[in-house]
């Protein structure tokens, strides 16, 4: 109406309806924006509440612009439009009431909405590496340390090479005795953690007589550790409790302290007589080192157990942010699925009353060349009606959203299922071979296994330029139910084989392709325990193998 003609100065969409369904103008904006939408109730399927409770049958109470068109006064809402390609834009709706006239105004927001989703990720993977770095740089000052420390100890003996060459415990004690027996003529050598007033034995060299279990040593030995002195003697039992030794024996204490606590000792035991000097001021530096190499190795084993830990929860979150963009994905097909339903079966179920009634008036004509001509169309018409009933009713199949059960499954029924809805992808293109073996029902979810047949099926499809075969092929073999499905397309390259099941990698142009579909399918096929494999050569063709459990 020209009246409007001003709103085409706007450059958001602006279009104005007339009592409840009547579209009297549309701006330049929206004609480009949107092409052609002569139909309210068509366009206004596309626009959709960012967050809309689903309390009410009546699919109108979910659109927007019907709830604009119905309310009394100027409504303001946030939507998105749902395009042709299933791609998303946000746009803010605002109309204006004028007496019988609903004026909507689009102002497109979908810029904003992306760049602070887009911010909010960032932040994400900023403060990851953040952590990642704080984690790394503790790992790096940690092992400069341990470098330090063993450098020193290099200087003293050969043990502590060993400190600053090895971060295992185990591989350091017993490195350390075996140097410390050498050093003092030793036939035992043993280092004990301290645990509240006994010790318990964690490493032995030598004679291995003695169980690892707890010791401990009388009052005027643990005097002298604890004030952080060697106790060194002649003595005819190892500790509290110990078999008597036949002749006396040099037995050396050392305490390993770490910041002023002591943290266990290293025992020696040795049948030579002899005074003890420098060694025993060796032994007090080798204990000063031996104590914090003990500290940096657990450090270390913790720091490793850290980043092993934050990797494995970064890889679930991977894996459920990929399960979340499935679940999401399927709950609004299931959704669409529905709106469709409902729109088709009203319309189809009135065809096909008349259809009936049309039946009956035929066989009451005299002429029976009219005659037959109608009863062939009628009959054309019903055959018509029943393949779009099997449509619907293979859609509601195939969704199955409330099946979030395992259930009993004929897997040659699910791929006819599937086949029944991409036939649109396989009409007068390319020709199915089907090879459905004698196979049992399976313990399965259908509505997943359904999406990983499509997956397959439309990259096959895809694959093939003008016409081609796709062969499947079901087997029950050794309690494996294996599933294969084999185009004669143009196959895949050797390099981008490892890379087809990693999420985000499409060979598809920008827009066809998501790279979710096979990452997600091989998720549902671990979810089923089963596997997937893919063999391909460019120019020949594909095959994906499915093996599932069959018992």
């Amino acid at each position: 109406m020209k009246k409007f003609d001003f709103f085409n100065q706007y450059r958001d969409p602006v279009f104005v309806v007339k009592g409840h369904e009547d579209i009297v103008f549309k701006n330049n904006t929206f004609c480009r924006v949107f092409k052609s939408f002569d139909n309210l109730r068509k366009f206004a399927h596309l626009i959709n509440f960012d967050m809309c409770p689903l309390n009410s049958e009546n699919l109108d109470s979910y659109s927007p612009i019907f709830q604009a068109v119905e309310s009394k006064q100027n409504f303001f809402a946030c939507v998105n439009y749902s395009g042709e390609f299933g791609e998303n834009t946000y746009y803010e709706l605002t109309s204006v009431k004028r007496g019988d006239y609903t004026i909507i105004f689009l102002t497109d927001v979908s810029a904003g909405i992306i760049l602070e989703n887009t911010k909010n990720k960032q932040a994400d993977y900023i403060n990851q590496l953040k952590i990642l770095k704080q984690e790394n740089d503790e790992l790096q000052k940690i092992r400069q340390k341990a470098q330090t420390q063993a450098f020193k100890i290099a200087l003293i003996n050969k043990a502590s090479n060993i400190m600053r060459e090895s971060m295992d415990l185990s591989v350091i004690l017993n490195a350390t005795l075996k140097e410390l027996s050498m050093m003092f003529g030793c036939f035992k050598a043993y280092y004990a953690k301290a645990v509240n007033n006994e010790f318990l034995i964690e490493e032995i060299y030598g004679e291995e007589n003695l169980k690892h279990s707890n010791i401990k040593f009388d009052d005027s030995v643990m005097n002298k550790l604890n004030k952080g002195e060697i106790s060194t003697n002649y003595s005819l039992i190892e500790y509290v409790g110990a078999k008597p030794f036949k002749q006396p024996v040099l037995r050396i204490i050392c305490p390993i302290f770490h910041i002023q606590k002591i943290i266990g000792v290293v025992v020696l035991l040795s049948y030579q007589k002899r005074e003890l000097n420098e060694e025993i001021e060796i032994l007090d530096a080798v204990s000063t080192q031996l104590g914090n190499a003990i500290i940096r190795a657990e450090l270390y084993q913790k720091n490793l157990k850290n980043v092993k830990e934050l990797k494995q929860a970064l890889d679930e979150l991977k894996a459920t942010q990929l399960q979340l963009i499935n679940s999401e994905k399927m709950a609004s097909l299931g959704q669409l699925v529905a709106g469709i339903a409902h729109e088709i079966n009203t319309p189809v179920a009135s065809i096909k009353s008349n259809n009936e009634i049309i039946s009956k008036l035929i066989s009451k004509i005299e002429n029976s060349d009219i005659k037959d001509m109608l009863q062939e169309i009628n009959s054309i018409d019903s055959e018509a009606i029943k393949r779009i009933s099997k449509i619907v009713l293979s859609l509601k199949k195939f969704v199955r959203l409330d099946e979030s059960e395992l259930q009993e499954a004929n897997i040659n029924n699910e791929l006819e299922l599937t086949l029944d809805l991409i036939r649109h992808e396989t009409k007068n293109k390319i020709e199915i071979e089907k090879h459905f073996g004698e196979i049992p029902k399976i313990k399965c979810y259908p509505n997943m296994l359904n999406q990983v047949f499509t997956n397959i099926l439309i990259n096959a499809c895809q694959s093939v330029k003008n016409t081609g075969k796709i062969t499947i092929t079901t087997e029950y073999v050794n309690k494996q139910l294996n599933i294969k499905i084999k185009d004669n397309g143009c196959g895949i390259p050797k390099e981008n084989l490892n890379k087809i099941f990693t999420a985000g990698f499409t060979t598809k142009g920008v827009g066809v392709g998501t790279g979710l579909g096979l990452a997600i399918s091989q998720k549902i096929i671990d979810k089923h325990n089963g596997k997937i494999r893919v063999n391909s050569e460019v120019g020949v063709g594909t095959e994906f193998i499915i093996t599932l459990n069959g018992e």
